[in-house]
This record gives structure tokens, sequence and C-alpha cells, in this order.
């Protein structure tokens, strides 16, 4: 595994003051990882692709193990590379705080940063992750785009993204925070009337609240082993927020986020003892992450606390 070497390499960092350690290298990793191949992460470092390809061997060869797996012009983090992500994260991050401090600078960061996400996570969890943000620059204006078409990041129309599928398009940064956890949810007076399933085989037998197109939904809870038909969706929004209302209201079942399932008062958690439903959550920007310093702040802000999900 090269968890040794990755753990020394780590120390030797933070505690040495060896002027002879490279950061490039940990750049042209970090961009890798985050860009998927050597061509994006060269677009995003501004450098020739043999540049980065250097850097990243050369790193690879300084820890005697392979960070990424080729495929290609695809570039695969192995099991080693994602123990080192881990600690070049928390490294990025706190450099980033040190560069801030440094120039004195930290609370004088304004603007407009611009967050996309869906409808449901918007007003449920970005004001938590607000509070976050405004304690780091209290001078920036935020604007939540609450929507859950994929809006057009290289057009503008937002800074930042939370979504749940990573993006092809190369000039976008993509960074899998996590993978979060939803499960399925009734209200009480949902409950009371239809009782509550003991097994995934008379869950598919209730009734379910559409988030959206029924047959998407459908295809999705298949290969969880609830296996529904359309008669089941007879209530359904494509408003994330108007669905879970209708669940609340006792009309369905919704699949939802632990965080606001647990929250909310009057649902009921089905099936606790079935394994969680794992959707990944995706942090996506262009390239002006790395030239624009309120938008990095709140993408580093926002990566930081959305682990937690």
């Amino acid at each position: 595994m090269g968890i040794g070497k990755i753990c020394n390499y780590v120390m030797h960092i933070c505690m040495d003051n060896d002027s002879s350690f490279d950061w490039t290298q940990l750049k042209a990793f970090l961009a890798t990882a985050d860009a998927g191949s050597l061509s994006a992460a060269a677009r995003v470092l501004k450098l020739a692709q043999p540049t980065v390809g250097r850097q990243v061997s050369a790193l690879e060869a300084d820890l005697g193990v392979m960070l990424f797996e080729r495929a290609g012009r695809s570039m695969t983090l192995t099991a080693s590379g994602l123990d080192l992500l881990e600690h070049a994260r928390a490294m990025e991050a706190a450099a980033t705080k040190v560069s801030l401090v440094a120039s004195g600078r930290s609370q004088a960061v304004d603007g407009m940063v611009r967050i996309t996400a869906s409808d449901v996570f918007s007003a449920h969890l970005m004001p938590k992750l607000l509070h976050h943000i405004r304690a780091a620059a209290p001078l920036l204006q935020i604007e939540l785009v609450a929507a859950n078409d994929v809006r057009d990041l290289l057009r503008r129309e937002a800074d930042i993204a939370i979504r749940h599928l990573r993006p092809d398009q190369p000039d976008l940064i993509a960074r899998k925070i996590c993978d979060a956890q939803a499960y399925f949810y009734a209200s009480e007076s949902y409950v009371a009337r239809n009782g509550a399933p003991d097994t995934l085989e008379a869950l598919a037998t209730h009734d379910f609240i559409s988030f959206g197109d029924p047959d998407r939904m459908i295809a999705h809870l298949a290969p969880l082993g609830v296996l529904l038909t359309a008669e089941r969706f007879r209530y359904g929004s494509e408003s994330g927020l108007v669905a879970w209302q209708l669940a609340r209201e006792g009309f369905g079942v919704a699949p939802m986020s632990r965080l606001l399932g647990d929250s909310t008062p009057g649902m009921v958690r089905l099936l606790p003892a079935e394994p969680p439903i794992l959707f990944p959550v995706w942090l996506v920007t262009h390239r002006e992450l790395h030239s624009s310093r309120r938008i990095r702040l709140v993408y580093d802000t926002l990566a930081e606390h959305l682990v937690g999900l």
C-alpha cells in the first residue's frame, strides 16, 4: 500500500525545514486528481502537459508507490493515491488559510459568489453551511440558485455547483466530497393508516412520491431491491420541496437525505435496519477557482463542511 511512506512524506513536509521540497509536485497531484487527466490538469495549472506528467511521476518516484492508474488519457487514483489525497487536501486548505492571513486580507474578501444546488439542499442544508462561509469572509455576498437542473458553470449561471453527478466538461473541476446517506421516510399519519413495511418487498407495495420523472425513480430504486411500478406513484412534483411536503402530508413514501429526514418532525424512517442509500456529493467549479480568491475560499469552506453529510 505504501501508507507508511505516505505518512513519512507528510511528516517530512510538516516538520522538515529542507527547502528542497517541491510543492509543485503536490499541486500537480491535486490538479490531476481533481481533473481526472494530465491534459485537464495542465490546463488548470497553465502548464504544459509533459511538465505536469513529470511532476506527478517525480512524486511517485519519491514515495515509491503508484498514485494513479493510467487508462488511455484518464488518470484514476490508486489506493495509495487516495491515502495521500486526504492528507494533501488538508495541507492545501491549511496553506490557503496561511496565505490569506499572511496577506492581511482574510477578512477583506468580498464580491458575489453564486452557488447552485437542488431546491431541497438549498432550502434545508445550505443555510447551515452559510454560517461557516460568513465566519470566514463576512463581506462576501452569496446568492443561492435553487435548481434541480444542471446549470451551466461555463456560462456563469453559477460559480459553484453542488451536484450528485460528475460533470463531463473538461474545463470544470469536480471534487467528490463524500457519499451522503439517504433512507425511506413516511409521515406518522401515513404509517398509522398503512403500517410500516418490514422488508423491501413489502415496501414496494406502498405508495411513493415522485421527485420528477417516476420512470427515473423506478430505475434508480430497482437495483436497491425496491421493485416499483408506475401505479405506485400517484403524487409527485418536479420540485423537491413540494414532493417532500407531499410526503409530510401523508401522501406516500419518499427517499430523502438522512440529515433532513431524521430532523423533520412527524416523519418516520422506514426499514431503519437496512443499509442506507448512498449518493455521491460533487463540488464543481470552473478554472477561476485557481485565480479568484473569493471563489476559492467558498469552495474550500464548502468542501470542508460537506464531508459530514
